[in-house]
């Protein structure tokens, strides 16, 4: 529908505008396509329902009467088609098809869409399934337009829905995960929804279990970890959906349906995603799989497959997978057969066949459609490509205006033509932004996301090709345009750069120049004045902060219409000259979205306002040239546009009309001359994004517009009425324009043809598309820009450099070469000049400092220098800044982890090792107790010592009868006693046992189970708290040791030194880092390789104290004492005798300076002198080192016996710990045990508060029931009594048949009778369709006949009403009344019929009510029982308590036992003993039984061999008893005597030929009649051929004939007919009126009669009992 809008307070001519239906439409919206006839198909376009003929391919369109259509579907057998409507509560439209009118709107569905829609083949039923928030499944009844019956939350996830062809009370809805059948169940006109979900198996393919929840049958034994609650319970759920999350946790992953399809049988197909094929009965809910995937012996196309799609076909089953083939399956109970496969050029996912089974339609997502006659060809066949994506743009082509060009993103360029046909393609291998259409030449501009403009060649329409590319930016093209008159290309991007191109293919398609915007360029529109050769472009701009939100700025450029050539038309850089161009600023108040050029006019659209506005321009635009000067501009006009934005606007080429287009999918036409009126049109979905862009004509009387994202485009004719002025001017228009482009098309499209294929364009294309930011507005470039930039730390140029790049480059390249020599010498005296300084400075360095210069002095750019220095320091901050954050972050997480782990820790985890053990013992590392921790514990004390003083009263009496030793021992044996049985730990042994811990047998109730956690846990914390106070004296004492093992070492060290003895190792025990972990948390200077950075505080720090110890060494001097005292004693006042080791005595002179002859005898005494003290120092030596081994073998002893007994120290203590750690985990364990009982309580609580709800929620239900079953029951008895009414009239007709008929003779009237009992058999007419074969039965009755049953029924009983059946000698008028009374009874046993079958249906629906009412009792029932079996088991569990006892060693556990009232505790050795006697006799009877097994098996072995001999006996004598009784034939006998057995032979070889021959011969003589007879056959064929040909012609002429004959008989004999009709319903009245009295009267004398006959036949034959008796 077309929707016209009007203001009532203007009027206007614009009230005549007509906007027609739309001419064409192409597209695909989604993959639904449907039959609604044997060669029509559907599907969604847009917001309209296209219609394709298969076989001629012609489309038709119907516009959705809505904001877009969503859910589609269709019944071919009926030609109804149903579709719902895309807004808040929408309805559902149901048409017929071909006359497309509206049968009916379905109302009150939904909230807010529909997910799916499903038609019946058993009647005028509709299901439909609501999205969020209700999720209804409703089925109407879409004749009377009323709901029959509805589920709420019950089409959840719904994918699609179907009936069964069978039976329409069967509804499946395949969800996304699971398979629902709904059965409407029905009592006369009361309808229900029923589920019965299928169960689908696991990914593997087996049968998945049921998760049920567990039984509590209280038996004799109880599990160790107490009651089994199912998962609900344990997880703490509660609530309705509490079962269904446990199911989905704890149970394994099902197959995923993706395609249903109902059988001839009623069972359900159904195919998975991961390659199964299921076959569902819905009355068992039984599944078996047709298709494993999985199994070795599955089909080899199947195994990667999944199925998208499944139809019914009379030769099987059609599968469409993932792939591109498309399978036959031909199912034989389980086994399944391939029969046949087609390939397709891509993938389909949908597949329905035509109502007469003939033809398969298969359709993609993408786009495709796909048909196959399997009776005329096996060849499948493209009957639509429309491709898929959204689309960019769609414009005409100014050159022919019956062909339009559209574009989608996916770089597809198609061409259509004007009946929407398409004509051909091109993929451009691109992401396209933009397109534009030239008006001199027939080829169109694209724009793509990488920056390229590409020019196709449409000249051949089929073939359209490549043949130009130029890349202009980094980013997306987003505007294309040419001026009216075809002379420049404009493009514009967000980069700010619009570049004017040269619209002539003869120009190479040159870029001209650039422009620079004041920002992103939003919106480009032309004008062209022709008289001033002008043409104007308006850009309109915005900046970074108006980049989603429009622009403020419009920038109105204009450029000469003639051939911009020549230098002085740019600069070097490509920037137009200002002589060419013409820039005029204007600012508006708000931002606007898009806008056109009108004549001294702007058209806009403000998203914020939601407004169109008007702005008139200056007349003196031409003289405001100044780039600063900005002009603002108010709304001269302003009215409401578009609701949802942003819009686009087009102005048709008369100027006269502006078209708008917007998100909300409405395209709205108005008068440029006054904006209040406008027509509008639905064109596109609401819901997909509305449209993208529109654009008119040549003439201005045909639109084109994209949808946003539903990816279709539209053809919308406009014919006005009573607006002839305008429709002059515009063909005016167009005319006077077509003449003035002839001559320049004539001209430049040879050019184009001529071009050849671009080559290159296909790399350039196919690349990413880089989104870069551009230069902004430079208009110039500096020549400092890339030293600069070489510095900076920009990234690298893209690969393929633009227009404006190439041109720079190219302006570089031309400098380089024209100042190259210049630049040469500027080198080289740069290079004299580095020279002569760095000679200069090396001079400068080797000068005194007085007279040195600075460094700065050789600087000669210092400005270039501090430049770097700043640039340098600041990428030296800023890396700087990441590490400092690096660090603190590091820092963070070190002072979070020592926070956590080290400072709130109150003991200190460390450990203790042994010297010279493997022994390692750790401490309990503790936090300290929260004051919450001590409240509770305190509490919990007060509260037992409250306790243990109530129940201490009660026995102060006995204790007091005993004297205080007897108590004092009793108590202690009654403490170790407790300790050992009662307490269940080591505890008490350590001495480490709360006083007020509970009993293990006194525990019952949770408070008490809870302190006792608390009480154990206190226990636990004094175990380690004590355990940590000897592992810290052991600490000490090993920190002692060590000490003292250091001074030893120390005296060791000194010793070894002076014995030289310095390739021993010397042992010297230290911490390690578990015993020491404080060293952890500090970092050592060693720990660190890389140079420490110094600040420059640290620096002068640094440096200070250098200085302070350099005038301190000064200040102390040369000092002659302390060297002399160095030089002479070694700095030592005292030789110590230690140092006698180093003592050496110096040998006389003489002994150095001569021999032994030549000595004196004064020489020779001083010589024994000298001896003597030698041999004297060395046993003095020899003592001495004797002295320091032994000495250094003490010390050593010293440390070995020191760390030896702090080993055993520490062994002691590892065995403390080791029992502290069994009474920890004992206690731990005893923990764990109360803590799963708490948990377990608190199980069986929720298990009954979901089992209370549970029953709370079946007795509601109950009630239900129970008031539906007796609400039905009061229906069923009602319609009963009715029911018994109707079989009483129907009675009454037969008795008063004679009475009716009393004025007839009596027999007569028994032959009138005969005649009144026969009914007519009603055959079945078939007709042509008929006999072809359905894959699908007859459809069955459901609860009522047939519509037509009783009219069949009526039409066959004229036959036997014809005056021909009338018996001889009857009157007419009798006749007649018989007739109406036989015809009336027949109506009431018709009547009859159809009440008693209703009312087996109420009878059986509701049986079913008391089936589900019975079914709620027993659940009821199940609900208690399970609910007091819970009780029972909670009772037990609470008195059964689980204790936990420590056995000695030597003790054994038992097998659990109920009654321990006999066992006896025997010691272990009395055990053993028995032990050692069992296996003694154990092995006495294994021998003997060895023995008795040897020799049974030697007899067995022997009578076995007995058997084997008599058993060949018997064979050898039947053998000899066949040979003496064997009797051979006369011809065995004879070849056994005849010797010559190849003369025999060849004679049966001969005979074998001469028959064949004679088999041939007749063969061939067969062949010969047949191929004769088959060649008559033939030309009989085509004789009857040629005869049926001009019988057709003859019927088609007469048929045509007929129908004018008929026409004109009906409407001369409609009032003659109206009056007979009149006349014979009276006489039939008069007629059955009087059939009726003679019905009743021949009837009483029926009755009569048949008394009469009764009581003759009594009379004259006596009964069977008085022969018996006689």
């Amino acid at each position: 529908m077309f929707l016209i809008t009007f203001v009532p307070t203007v009027a206007y001519f614009w009230l005549c505008v007509c906007v027609t239906a739309s001419r064409w439409t192409q597209g695909f919206t989604n993959q639904t396509v449907e039959f609604v006839d044997n060669r029509t198909v559907c599907y969604v376009c847009g917001n309209n329902i296209c219609f394709l003929n298969l076989e001629t391919k012609g489309q038709s369109v119907l516009q959705g009467p809505g904001r877009g259509v969503g859910a589609l579907t269709a019944n071919g057998n009926t030609g109804v088609f149903a579709f719902s409507e895309q807004k808040l509560s929408p309805s559902i439209f149901v048409y017929i098809f071909p006359e497309l009118l509206l049968k009916n709107e379905l109302k009150g569905g939904a909230q807010l869409d529909y997910t799916s829609l499903a038609l019946s083949d058993g009647g005028p039923y509709l299901g439909c399934c609501s999205s969020l928030p209700d999720h209804i499944i409703t089925v109407w009844n879409w004749e009377t337009a009323e709901p029959i019956c509805s589920q709420p939350q019950a089409g959840k996830d719904v994918v699609s829905l179907a009936f069964n062809p069978m039976n329409w009370l069967q509804l499946c809805a395949l969800c996304k995960t699971s398979v629902t059948v709904w059965n409407i169940e029905k009592s006369a006109s009361f309808h229900v929804l029923k589920p019965c979900v299928i169960e689908l198996p696991t990914t593997d393919g087996s049968v998945a279990e049921k998760h049920t929840s567990t039984s509590y049958t209280v038996g004799d034994q109880l599990s160790y970890f107490g009651p089994e609650m199912p998962p609900s319970a344990i997880a703490g759920l509660k609530g309705i959906e509490a079962e269904s999350i446990a199911a989905e946790l704890f149970t394994k992953a099902r197959l995923t349906p993706t395609a249903i399809c109902w059988t001839a049988t009623s069972e359900l197909c159904v195919g998975c995603e991961q390659g199964f094929l299921l076959l569902v009965d819905p009355e068992s809910l039984s599944v078996s799989v047709i298709v494993n995937p999985t199994t070795p012996d599955a089909i080899s196309d199947q195994r990667d497959s999944s199925f998208r799609g499944l139809t019914l076909n009379k030769n099987g089953l059609i599968a469409v997978g993932k792939g591109c083939s498309v399978h036959c399956l031909q199912i034989k109970g389980t086994h399944i057969d391939v029969t046949q496969t087609w390939t397709l050029e891509g993938p389909a996912t949908h597949a329905t066949h035509s109502p007469d089974h003939e033809t398969l339609l298969l359709s993609s997502d993408t786009g495709q459609i796909y048909v196959l006659n399997s009776t005329r060809s096996d060849k499948v066949v493209k009957v639509l490509d429309v491709l898929s994506g959204n689309f960019v743009a769609a414009v005409f082509l100014p050159t022919d205006e019956n062909i339009s060009v559209s574009a989608r993103d996916s770089g597809e360029l198609q061409l259509w033509s004007a009946d929407g046909v398409c004509l051909g393609s091109l993929s451009l291998h691109a992401e396209v932004t933009s397109l534009a259409c030239c008006p001199i030449a027939r080829y169109a501009a694209v724009g793509t996301s990488s920056g390229s403009v590409l020019f196709v060649d449409l000249n051949r329409e089929q073939k359209p090709r490549l043949v130009h590319q130029t890349q202009l930016y980094h980013c997306p093209v987003d505007h294309l345009v040419f001026d009216q008159e075809g002379h420049y290309l404009l493009t514009g991007a967000s980069d700010s750069h619009v570049y004017v191109i040269d619209a002539k293919p003869s120009k190479q398609f040159s870029v001209i120049g650039h422009a620079v915007a004041p920002g992103a360029v939003l919106s480009l529109s032309t004008r062209c004045i022709r008289d001033r050769e002008q043409v104007k472009v308006l850009a309109l701009c915005g900046g970074p902060e108006f980049k989603n939100q429009g622009g403020r700025l419009l920038t109105l450029l204009s450029l000469s219409a003639k051939d911009l050539t020549g230098p002085d038309c740019a600069d070097r850089h490509g920037c137009l000259s200002s002589h060419v161009l013409r820039v005029s600023r204007y600012e508006v108040p708000r931002p606007l979205q898009s806008c056109v050029l009108g004549v001294s006019e702007v058209f806009g659209y403000c998203h914020e306002k939601k407004s169109l506005q008007r702005f008139q321009l200056p007349e003196d635009t031409d003289g405001l040239t100044g780039q600063q000067h900005v002009v603002q501009l108010n709304p001269q006009q302003e009215v409401r546009a578009h609701p949802l934005g942003p819009a686009c606007l087009a102005l048709s080429p008369h100027h006269l009309w502006l078209a708008s287009v917007g998100r909300d999918g409405l395209l709205r036409i108005r008068a440029t001359a006054s904006l209040e009126l406008y027509a509008e049109l639905q064109c596109h979905s609401c819901r997909l994004g509305g449209v993208r862009s529109v654009m008119f004509s040549v003439d201005g009387l045909t639109l084109l517009t994209a949808g946003f994202r539903d990816g279709s485009v539209m053809c919308t004719e406009l014919r006005m009425k009573g607006v002839d002025a305008q429709v002059i001017t515009a063909a005016q228009h167009s005319q006077s324009l077509g003449l003035y482009l002839k001559t320049r098309f004539t001209a430049e499209n040879p050019v184009l043809i001529d071009l050849p294929v671009w080559k290159q364009g296909r790399c350039a294309v196919t690349g990413t598309s880089e989104r870069s930011e551009g230069s902004g507005g430079a208009d110039s470039l500096d020549v400092t820009e890339p030293y600069e930039s070489f510095h900076s730390p920009a990234l690298a140029p893209p690969s393929h450099p633009t227009w404006l790049e190439g041109r720079r480059e190219a302006v570089m390249k031309e400098e380089n070469e024209k100042h190259s020599e210049m630049k040469e010498n500027l080198r080289r005296t740069v290079s004299e000049l580095r020279r002569s300084i760095q000679e200069l400075m090396r001079e400068n360095e080797n000068l005194p400092a007085i007279e040195r210069l600075p460094q700065q002095e050789f600087n000669l750019d210092a400005e270039e220098q501090k430049r770097l220095e700043v640039m340098v320091e600041q990428e030296v901050k800023r890396v700087r800044k990441e590490i400092e954050r690096e660090i603190l972050a590091k820092c963070y997480l070190r002072d979070v982890l020592k926070r956590e782990c080290w400072d709130s820790m109150k003991v200190k985890g460390r450990a203790i090792k042994g010297f010279h053990s493997k022994h390692e013992v750790k401490n309990y590392a503790l936090r300290e107790r929260t004051e919450s921790e001590v409240e509770e514990l305190h509490r919990v004390q007060n509260t037992r010592r409250i306790e243990m003083a109530a129940s201490s009263c009660g026995l102060k009496k006995s204790f007091n009868m005993h004297s205080p030793k007897e108590d004092e021992q009793g108590e202690d044996e009654h403490t170790a006693e407790r300790a050992a049985a009662v307490t269940g730990s080591f505890s008490a042994e350590l001495g480490y046992s709360n006083p007020y811990i509970y009993d293990q047998f006194s525990l019952q109730t949770t408070g008490q189970m809870i302190s006792q956690i608390i009480l154990l846990q206190d226990v636990i914390y004094r175990i380690k708290t004590s355990f940590n106070a000897e592992f810290e004296a052991v600490q000490r004492q090993k920190l002692q040791e060590l000490n003292r093992v250091k001074d030893r070492n120390r005296l060791i060290g000194d010793i070894m030194q002076k014995l030289d003895m310095d390739n021993e190792q010397l042992w010297e025990p230290s911490l390690s880092c578990s015993e020491w972990p404080e060293r952890l948390l500090t970092v050592d200077d060693s720990e660190i390789k890389a140079e420490k950075f110094l600040t420059a505080e640290q620096k002068r720090e640094e440096e200070r104290k250098k200085l302070e110890e350099q005038r301190r060494l000064a200040a102390k001097g040369d000092n002659s004492r302390e060297r002399a005292l160095h030089d002479m004693m070694e700095g030592m006042l005292e030789v110590k005798e230690e140092d006698i080791l180093k003592m050496e005595i110096p040998p006389p002179e003489f002994v150095l300076t001569r021999d032994e002859d030549q000595w004196s005898e004064e020489e020779k005494k001083v010589y024994k002198l000298y001896e003597k003290k030698t041999k004297a120092l060395s046993e003095e030596k020899d003592k001495y080192k004797k002295l320091l081994e032994t000495e250094m073998k003490k010390l050593q002893a010293s440390n070995r016996e020191a760390t030896e007994r702090f080993d055993e120290t520490l062994t002691k203590l590892y065995k403390k710990k080791f029992k502290c750690e069994m009474a920890i985990y004992q206690e731990e364990l005893r923990i764990t045990y109360l803590l799963y009982s708490v948990l377990t309580e608190e199980e069986m609580r929720n298990r009954e508060l979901e089992l209370k709800l549970k029953l709370e929620r079946t007795l509601a239900y109950k009630d239900e029931t129970g008031e539906e079953v007796r609400r039905h029951e009061e229906e069923v008895e009602l319609f009963h009594e009715a029911y018994d009414v109707v079989v009483a009239e129907d009675k009454v007709l037969d008795k008063d048949f004679r009475k009716d008929f009393l004025d007839v003779p009596a027999h007569v009237v028994d032959h009138l009778y005969k005649l009144f009992k026969r009914r007519p058999r009603l055959q079945k007419l078939r007709t042509q369709t008929d006999s072809k074969p359905n894959v699908l039965k007859e459809q069955r009755l459901c609860g009522s006949l047939a519509p037509d049953a009783l009219g069949k029924m009526l039409k066959a009983v004229e036959e036997l009403d014809a005056p021909e059946n009338t018996p001889e000698g009857l009157n007419t008028s009798v006749w007649e009344r018989f007739c109406l009374v036989r015809r009336a009874k027949i109506e009431s046993e018709q009547k009859v019929k159809e009440k008693a079958l209703t009312f087996a249906e109420m009878q059986a629906f509701l049986q079913k009510r008391r089936d589900e009412n019975k079914a709620a009792e027993e659940e009821i029932k199940n609900l208690s029982d399970e609910l007091e079996s819970l009780h029972k088991e909670k009772n037990r569990f609470m008195m059964d308590v689980m204790v936990q006892v420590v056995l000695k060693q030597g003790q054994v556990s038992t097998k659990t036992a109920s009654d321990f009232t006999d066992a006896v505790l025997l010691h272990m050795s009395v055990v053993g003993d028995l032990n050692r006697t069992i296996r003694t006799l154990a092995e006495q009877k294994i021998t003997s039984m060895v023995e008795c097994k040897d020799f049974s098996k030697g007899t067995i072995q022997l009578g076995w061999e007995k058997e084997v001999m008599r058993m060949q006996i018997e064979d050898l004598n039947n053998k000899a008893r066949d040979i003496r009784m064997l009797h051979l034939s006369e011809a065995q006998q004879d070849y056994l005597n005849k010797i010559d057995r190849d003369s025999r032979a060849s004679k049966q070889i001969s005979i074998l030929e001469k028959t064949i021959a004679f088999q041939e011969k007749t063969h061939l003589h067969n062949v010969q009649q047949r191929v004769k007879k088959i060649e008559q056959f033939n030309r009989q064929a085509a004789k009857k051929e040629s005869e049926n040909m001009s019988l057709e012609q003859e019927l088609l002429n007469m048929q045509v004939s007929g129908a004018e004959m008929r026409n004109i008989h009906e409407a001369i004999a409609s009032q003659e007919n109206r009056a007979a009709t009149t006349e014979e319903r009276f006489r039939e009245i008069v007629q059955k009126k009087n059939l009726e009295d003679l019905a009743r009267a021949q009837a009483e004398d029926l009755v009569l009669l048949w008394a009469e006959v009764e009581r003759l036949r009594r009379k004259n034959f006596p009964s069977l009992d008085q022969l018996k008796h006689n």
